[in-house]
């Protein structure tokens, strides 16, 4: 691999020449500008803009403007010169447990590979004791133009460093968490875990660029002709009320299921999922019990039944009765027929209404019979308790 910077790692008094090499790259697709009428390639031109001449990369230097526009010329020769200690050094300032370092400021990675075969022993030394310490190394080094701040640790057998963020370029997070106070059930953050346990871990090697694989695929087809573009399955986003508690259920059943297709069904441990009720459970029906009626309070309940259903079939009979003479006395036949039919319904009636009255009756009796065969049994329970004799208690 081609190294991007020399120089030295600084460990106290000990230096150890290094080779700065990328330790990352990048495989995202990239595109040219073209000039769509006819697919010419669209080019940027560096131009100067006092004699409008392009200018090639080798006549292109460094300055810094000025307030005013003024343009102030820096060469290389003038930041080699700069009295800083990192110019060519990654000094090493501290060590600090890697737990310390705020993922945040993670930026670039390097390897640092040995420099020349006296490089190998401090080399060695210092991997060593970053493995045995199991803390990183806080440095700071001077790299295209600026001073960085890094993380030294060890990889396999190679020290790596992580260039950093200094900690006034991290910008505090305000205004972005959400400002409405929402509060978390317990069965919510149950169902997160559960759903947590069944994704379990994943081997990082595992994991592809899915869109950089579609766009090769594309450009492969595109290229010999055969391209069909189909129309992409886009779900709509945003303005949805989803039912937290349902999703996430789901999405642990989801989760198993997926799991259990991939290795087989096989091996690993099974998040159970609990239906969670979301309402309250319906009232159960209230137990009825008691003591049987007696036949007192039978004679009771009946009597009053007794009268209301009298009562309602004297109603309804007198009012047909009536109903029937009124329309015999309104027909306009004014023959003997017609005075006998009328003559005949109002001694229906009356016998009605004499039925009636004889039902009532009965039921007055009935009700009078019930109650004289109560108190009888109530005398007779009284009587039976005073002639029966007391047990005496022993002392």
């Amino acid at each position: 691999m081609r190294s991007i910077w020399n120089g030295a790692i600084s460990f106290g008094l000990v230096s150890i020449p290094i080779k700065l090499v990328n330790a990352t790259e990048s495989h995202s697709i990239s595109f040219r500008q073209i000039h769509v009428t006819d697919g010419g390639r669209v080019r940027y031109r560096k131009v100067c803009e006092l004699d409008g001449e392009e200018v090639p990369s080798a006549e292109i230097g460094k300055g810094y403007e000025e307030a005013d526009g003024s343009i102030i010329p820096i060469t290389e020769e003038d930041l080699a010169r700069l009295p800083i200690a990192t110019a060519k050094t990654i000094e090493i300032v501290s060590f600090v447990p890697a737990d310390e370092i705020d993922p945040l400021q993670l930026d670039a990675a390097y390897y640092l590979a040995a420099n020349g075969a006296t490089a190998a022993k401090p080399y060695t030394l210092l991997r060593e004791a970053l493995k045995r310490s199991r803390r990183v190394a806080i440095a700071k080094y001077a790299l295209r133009g600026r001073e960085r701040l890094g993380m030294l640790r060890v990889v396999d057998d190679v020290i790596a460093m992580h260039g950093l963020l200094w900690p006034d370029e991290i910008r505090a997070p305000e205004g972005v968490a959400p400002e409405a106070s929402v509060s978390v059930r317990e069965a919510e953050l149950d169902l997160a875990d559960a759903l947590m346990a069944t994704l379990g871990e994943v081997e990082m090697t595992s994991l592809h660029d899915d869109y950089r694989e579609a766009v090769e695929a594309m450009i492969a087809a595109k290229a010999g002709g055969a391209f069909e573009p189909a129309e992409a399955v886009v779900e709509p986003a945003g303005g949805q009320v989803i039912d937290l508690m349902a999703a996430l259920e789901n999405s642990v059943r989801a989760a198993r299921a997926s799991r259990g297709a991939d290795e087989g069904g096989e091996g690993g441990t099974e998040a159970e999922v609990t239906p969670i009720r979301r309402g309250a459970a319906a009232a159960a029906p209230k137990a009825v019990g008691g003591k049987k009626s007696t036949a007192g309070a039978a004679g009771r309940k009946t009597a009053p039944a007794a009268k209301k259903t009298t009562a309602k079939s004297t109603a309804k009979t007198t009012a047909k009765s009536a109903s029937t003479a009124s329309s015999a006395s309104s027909a306009k036949s004014g023959g003997k027929k017609s005075t006998s039919a009328a003559t005949k319904s109002a001694a229906t009636a009356r016998k009605s209404t004499s039925t009636a009255t004889k039902s009532a009756s009965t039921a007055r009796k009935s009700t009078s019979t019930a109650a004289k065969s109560t108190s009888a049994t109530a005398k007779k329970t009284a009587a039976a308790k005073k002639a029966a004799p007391r047990k005496r208690s022993s002392a």
